[in-house]
């Protein structure tokens, strides 16, 4: 009996050692899968997606929040590198490495006093010539150039000295009438009188007509003779050229007094008034200033430079000024001077020719930028007076300033070269309110059909066809009566049919659509005037042509079909308007 008490309290022990065992370790697992379970559960995954930027292939300048169509090409967006993550639309980083092997330094900027040279504008330039010493030595007769004594730039020429000999076949004529009225000066002096006139009208001396006259022979040859001392800075004939009566044959310069020439920015023009002194240095006097006072001040601004040339003349009897020598100026602003200043290095700031731009470093612990644009004042040495723009504190780039735009602009973020401009208004299509004369309306119409076959034509990227169908649709607008219409409809129409001549008379696929876009920047706007087609029309644009700023064209169906790149993009457009 005892032995069996011990055998059921042994098998009971193991009983519940077995069930703590198996029991005991699946609670831990249980409770260890729950832990597990509760740090899914609590770990936040959302950021992950929240920071993922999406872009485009074809324009990395697009980041969006979540994947979709490219607005630019339609085409779908692809994930951006996890590395743009947590920057802004046109901020870059770059990598330590990056920054060290480029040298790039970085300033704070804040206010600077202003010394006693502060207010002086620097301006670049170069020496031209005085327009008021030049001189235009011309042929004073028909003729053909036998010898040429002065024939290139930069040659002395006196006053009196032969330039050139001419044979003038005008002047042995009057020559043969100088010496058969010679013998009749006695009965008729007035006849002598005009033949010996028209012979100095011609700028011959009175000794050379006594010569000729007295010697019985005539000359095939005249010289032309010098009437101004200078240094030719042009030669405008050659030996053997036939040139006419009043031709220009050389220009002489005299180079006793010259222009220096200089450029100043927009910003700087209230600064400037004629009659300021201005000192100029040059490279080849490095160490000599002169003296000179501003003379003129072009009141024309150069839409291409953003400039206004600023000119003074320098006495240059030493010899010392060469045309197309650099040279820069230094004078006196006009405009009253603040006591506090922000100024930068001359490196940090880039210059477009319309922009000044700098690069500010957005994060003070990590190598993140972003392009600013700031408008500069005064130049003083090295140094810029910017007056917008910056503020004390922040932190731009003075070194390596053009590495980091570089850095910019393969990332397809705003840079010196494709930054973002605001294109000049145009009057939208839809707006151009035009009216057409119903005989005017009938011939377009029937000059739609070659119009859309050619667009078909270059949709399939047929260059024979769509120089086939151009010619058919500039026919049909040619025979079309015009002359009633308005000016701004006149306009239109003869500017389609020049871009249609130059498409049919273009052969190269490129060019094609080069003119087609400008062509139909005319047509769409007629077709949208004019009071309802055969058919329904669409006006489609493709955002991607006419070098992304986008271009239109008309058809007669609503799928897109992208004349502009054909097979390449066939569907990259939308219709942007309806005509019925």
């Amino acid at each position: 009996m005892k032995k069996n008490i011990n055998y059921i309290s042994i098998a009971v022990i193991a009983g519940l050692l077995a069930g703590y065992l198996i029991f005991g370790n699946s609670g831990t697992e249980q409770n260890a899968v729950k832990d597990l379970s509760d740090m899914s559960d609590t770990h936040d995954h959302s950021g992950e997606s929240e920071n993922q930027m999406w872009t485009c292939s074809m324009h990395p300048q697009i980041m969006q929040p979540e994947p979709g169509d490219c607005p630019i090409c339609g085409m779908d967006l692809i994930p951006a590198e996890s590395g743009a993550d947590g920057l802004a639309m046109n901020e870059i980083k770059m990598t330590e490495n990056a920054m060290a092997l480029a040298n790039i330094q970085t300033t704070i900027v804040g206010n600077g006093s202003m010394s006693e040279d502060d207010g002086m504008i620097s301006l670049s330039g170069k020496i031209d010539t005085n327009e008021e010493n030049n001189a235009v030595q011309a042929s004073y007769f028909d003729g053909r150039i036998e010898r040429l004594n002065v024939n290139y730039e930069g040659q002395k020429v006196n006053l009196g000295q032969t330039l050139a000999t001419i044979y003038a076949p005008n002047l042995v004529a009057a020559q043969q009438e100088l010496l058969t009225t010679a013998s009749l000066k006695e009965s008729q002096p007035e006849l002598y009188k005009a033949v010996r006139n028209k012979l100095k009208n011609w700028k011959l001396s009175d000794n050379q007509i006594d010569a000729i006259e007295s010697s019985g022979n005539v000359r095939d040859n005249f010289p032309v003779y010098a009437t101004v001392s200078g240094t030719v800075s042009e030669v405008m004939a050659r030996e053997g050229d036939y040139v006419k009566q009043g031709q220009p044959i050389l220009k002489v310069s005299n180079l006793n007094s010259v222009w220096a020439e200089f450029d100043a920015y927009e910003n700087q023009i209230s600064d400037l008034k004629v009659g300021q002194k201005i000192k100029v240095v040059t490279n080849a006097y490095a160490n000599k200033e002169f003296d000179a006072t501003v003379s003129f001040i072009d009141p024309i601004l150069n839409n291409a430079t953003r400039t206004v040339t600023v000119r003074a003349t320098l006495k240059n009897t030493d010899d010392l000024f060469k045309p197309g020598m650099f040279v820069t100026g230094k004078l006196k602003g006009e405009m009253m001077m603040t006591n506090e200043v922000i100024t930068v290095p001359a490196s940090a700031v880039m210059w477009t020719g319309e922009r000044s731009l700098v690069y500010i470093k957005t994060n003070p612990n990590e190598p993140v930028f972003e392009m600013r644009e700031v408008t500069i004042g005064n130049r003083n040495g090295e140094n810029y007076a910017v007056t917008e723009g910056l503020q004390n504190g922040d932190e731009i780039v003075t070194n390596g300033t053009f590495t980091v735009d570089a850095a910019a602009q393969l990332q397809g973020k705003n840079s010196m070269m494709n930054q973002e401009k605001k294109e000049d208004a145009m009057m939208p299509m839809s707006e151009m309110n035009m009216e057409f004369s119903e005989n005017f309306q009938k011939q377009f119409k029937k000059a739609l059909k070659p119009y859309l076959q050619m667009k078909d034509a270059l949709v399939a990227s047929d260059a024979n066809q769509v120089s086939a169908f151009a010619k058919a649709t500039s026919t049909a607008l040619k025979s079309a009566d015009i002359k009633s219409l308005g000016s701004m409809e006149q306009s239109h129409i003869k500017k389609s049919i020049e871009m249609l001549d130059a498409i049919a008379e273009n052969d190269i696929l490129e060019n094609q659509r080069d003119h087609f876009v400008i062509l139909n920047e005319n047509m769409v706007p007629i077709a949208m005037s004019v009071n309802g087609t055969d058919a329904m029309l669409y006006v489609q644009k493709c955002p991607m042509a006419n070098n992304n700023k986008g271009a239109v064209w008309l058809s007669a169906e609503k799928d897109i079909r992208n004349p502009y790149y054909g097979d390449a993009m066939l569907t990259c457009g939308s219709v942007i308007e309806e005509i019925k």
